[in-house]
């Protein structure tokens, strides 16, 4: 109960949070969001320590740095840009350090990719209200599966990755976010609002098959969470791997309408 407690306290308030900063959007929410890559990628890149891969950290780092400047509107540097420097820098990092092998380097840039890449897509959509699709359906699609599949869940999903997880929480969080994305459509007028429900549907899926990633992930390198910054849920990626692939999706899907 205490646990559950303290679960449901500490969500809320990166609830809060995260609401109040995509509401001011600009340079706070870019800031934001180059904090989370920054926890993000040392999380990730920790973990994988635990294998005995030794991942370039500083690049990965420097990454970061690039991905906000490029938030914050520095023509000069663009994705393709930073992109292009990791490669060129862990190439060059692979010539001249002997210690370091061709799996570091190729870990370092998956990460790079899987976080700050991901997650400069939220900043992509600031300003629309659009943006709070990414959270709707992720964080709607955790919550409703948490709580159909602690009252319901019977069957399991993938037991190998994810005991915890039930078929019944999967299709409880499907219906969460298609609700949610219902009601919020209907509130602000989003039209055709058959696309947003398969969007939703779609993107919760997307979602779900984020958590396991990072699920599969932690399994991988032998760990519980992949940190402990947020009491009840882990460290940031425990908390937003499901954010990290809806938020292409979104961005994508709405950019097509």
């Amino acid at each position: 109960m205490k646990e559950l407690f303290i679960r449901a306290i500490s969500g809320l308030l990166i609830v809060l949070l995260s609401i109040f900063i995509i509401s001011k959007g600009g340079s706070l929410l870019a800031y934001f969001i180059f904090l989370l890559s920054l926890i993000g990628i040392r999380e990730f890149y920790r973990a994988v320590e635990n294998i005995k891969i030794k991942p370039v950290k500083i690049i990965g780092y420097i990454s970061c740095v690039g991905f906000l400047l490029n938030a914050l509107g520095i023509k000069w540097v663009s994705v393709s840009l930073i992109l292009f420097f990791a490669v060129a820098a862990l190439l060059t990092t692979l010539v001249f350090k002997k210690d370091i092998k061709l799996l570091d380097i190729a870990m370092t840039l998956f990460g790079i990719f899987y976080i700050p890449f991901l997650m400069q897509h939220i900043i992509y959509l600031d300003g629309s209200i659009y943006i709070w699709l990414i959270f709707i359906t992720a964080w709607g699609t955790d919550t409703m599966a948490y709580l159909s599949g602690s009252i319901f869940g019977k069957n399991k999903l993938c037991p190998q990755i994810s005991p915890k997880k039930t078929i019944e929480g999967s299709i409880g969080g499907i219906l969460g976010s298609v609700l949610l994305t219902l009601a919020y459509g209907i509130y602000y007028q989003l039209s055709p609002i058959w696309f947003f429900l398969l969007l939703s549907f779609v993107a919760s899926i997307i979602a779900q098959i984020g958590d396991l990633i990072a699920s599969k992930l932690k399994r991988i390198t032998g760990i519980k969470d992949f940190g402990f910054i947020m009491p009840g849920h882990g460290g940031i990626l425990d908390r937003f791997d499901s954010i990290l692939f809806t938020a292409p999706l979104i961005y994508y899907m709405v950019n097509l309408l």
